[in-house]
């Protein structure tokens, strides 16, 4: 294994001059070995290969890996057993971590013999109109035999499934980073230009360097297939785009060096295959149990919610997560720039902006909120607000639409100034029709990095004698102990009051929802499917679904699948 070199200055031209030299010198003779093949296409009869499945027992091992000279290895897990594993490793002297994606490592005939065969089979599996995403490992796997076939190669089980490894990883996968796209630890993936180590947020090792980097061609065709593959255009004309890539997760991508001089880049967040649950965020110590208990009981009472946060502080998870209080009958709306909400929810209507195609005009967030008016919905959820369509979401507000959304902000007073200031323009009088403001945060605690509820304030109306907004906190997170502390809370007496409650039944209300989440924490309910079915068995008998859970039997709701 090669010493990981760290490039100065004074070393950096003579290497690039290696480099190239050794690029062209290694493309010349794959060329030579290549065109060799194509010849022998001709003049062979052929070969038989007959497939079988893979057995490292049999077949040995596709991955081998002895780790990094200056490195310490700390921890090693499959991505893509058996082709891809990860291995992560410590350099004690500079104090710093590097992620290494281990991948099958070809000999030179099979570097030629795949070169060759990304050009036979990119046109058939491309233009392929019968295949199902089921079928394309059967489809790939056929196409890579018979085309080994025809070139006459004689080649063992190890080399096929190499092969076919790197075929799948290329048209179907994500390239380069597919192994990492597959690591369930990776919450971001950041690429800065040419030739630099991709970064990835790990949820254990926070940032972290990678062994992956692209060069100048592959980097920008990676970012136009990335492109492509979400169904939008990028060029040097038009080089930025913000999307969302078929498996779910968000992009923003650059093309070459008009706007990012180090050259493409792109910021993969990546999507959770399931999403969070309200037991996710208490496990992960987001919200408590009290916190929780309460904004149940707002959902179910249709009280309007914004989350506010920075950057990755988990606005959009907790949005998400907390949806799942809402009633099951109810219908919803979502509305969003990018698709990130996942509801298990049936009367549910999902919508997404578009940018103008050929022929007619933008659908914005603006015209769906309006849009989504006309449908009547009693629950609208809105990805992000940031701009006028914030006036038709206060207008439904004030119309009786339980509402929710998201905003960039860090505090309560922050979150009131972008409402009432350019570009939003919400006037005072329509943001008091908001019930309830949640202020996450992405923070550190006893050195690891923790995303916090930090604040859920109640907006209470104007203050007739300042013409201030008024709030008040019902409940705040206190960092030195990393505890929540409530106070008052109009939105819960309200609550009481429509409800035709004595002080006594809300607080039992409240008492009961907070056990029935302690027994479905307690008892690892995360499966979102599994968490819905559980909150809508509530709603259907609150009193049975009590019992169930107080005799310590859970109800069957659906089937394990």
């Amino acid at each position: 294994m090669e010493d990981r070199q760290h490039p100065t200055s004074s070393d950096a031209p003579s290497r690039d001059e290696t480099a190239a030299e050794q690029r062209d010198s290694d493309a010349g003779r794959f060329d030579a070995v290549r065109r060799r093949i194509r010849r022998a296409v001709e003049m062979l009869r052929g070969s038989n290969i007959d497939p079988e499945n893979y057995d490292p027992d049999r077949h040995g091992n596709l991955v081998t890996f002895d780790g990094l000279d200056g490195y310490e290895e700390i921890d090693r897990y499959w991505v893509n057993a058996p082709f891809a594993f990860v291995s992560i490793n410590r350099d004690s002297e500079e104090n710093k971590h590097l992620y290494h994606a281990v991948e099958p490592q070809l000999e030179e005939y099979e570097y030629a013999l795949l070169a060759a065969l990304f050009d036979d089979i990119r046109d058939p599996l491309v233009y392929r109109q019968d295949v199902d995403d089921g079928d394309v490992e059967t489809v790939l796997a056929d196409e890579l035999r018979e085309h080994l076939e025809r070139y006459g190669a004689e080649v063992d089980m190890q080399t096929f499934y190499k092969l076919f490894y790197y075929l799948y990883r290329a048209f179907r996968g994500f390239n380069k980073i597919d192994p990492i796209m597959r690591d369930p630890h990776i919450e971001d993936i950041s690429c800065d230009g040419y030739d630099l180590p991709i970064f990835v947020y790990h949820d254990e090792y926070t940032d972290i360097e990678t062994n992956v980097a692209f060069g100048q061609e592959e980097l920008d065709n990676f970012v136009i297939r990335l492109a492509q593959h979400s169904g939008r255009h990028i060029s040097i004309g038009d080089p930025m785009v913000e999307t969302t890539l078929p498996d779910g997760s968000r992009a923003e991508l650059a093309l070459g060096e008009e706007v990012t001089p180090r050259g493409s880049a792109f910021t993969i967040r990546k999507y959770a295959d399931e999403p969070f649950t309200p037991v996710d965020l208490l496990e992960y110590g987001t919200f408590n149990v009290d916190q929780m208990a309460y904004l149940w009981l707002a959902i179910e009472n249709n009280r309007s919610l914004i989350f506010a946060g920075g950057t990755a502080s988990g606005k959009t998870t907790s949005m998400n997560a907390i949806s799942m209080f809402i009633p099951p009958r109810s219908k919803v709306l979502t509305i969003e720039d990018t698709r990130e909400l996942a509801l298990y929810h049936d009367n549910w209507l999902s919508s997404v902006t578009r940018d103008r195609m050929s022929e007619g005009s933008d659908i914005t967030m603006y015209d769906l909120l309006r849009s989504a008016l006309r449908h009547r919905p009693e629950y609208i959820v809105v990805g992000e607000v940031r701009g006028e369509e914030a006036i038709t979401l206060f207008q439904a507000m004030n119309t009786g639409h339980t509402t929710y959304s998201t905003m960039h902000a860090d505090s309560v007073h922050t979150v009131i100034n972008r409402l009432e200031n350019e570009p939003i323009n919400v006037p005072r009088a329509m943001v008091q029709s908001l019930d309830i403001l949640c202020v996450q945060t992405l923070t550190r605690f006893e050195d690891e990095r923790v995303r916090r509820n930090k604040t859920i304030a109640e907006i209470e109306g104007v203050d007739q004698r300042t013409g201030e907004l008024d709030y008040s906190n019902a409940y705040s997170w206190n960092p030195d102990d990393d505890s929540f502390e409530g106070g008052d809370t109009e939105v819960l007496d309200e609550i009481r009051d429509d409800n035709g409650w004595d002080q006594s039944e809300l607080l039992r209300e409240l008492q009961h929802r907070r056990d029935f989440l302690r027994y479905l924490w307690d008892n690892d309910v995360t499966d979102y499917r599994r968490f819905t079915a559980m909150i809508n068995e509530y709603y259907a008998d609150p009193d049975a679904a009590m019992a169930s859970i107080s005799d310590g039997a859970e109800t069957e709701l659906l089937p394990t699948d």
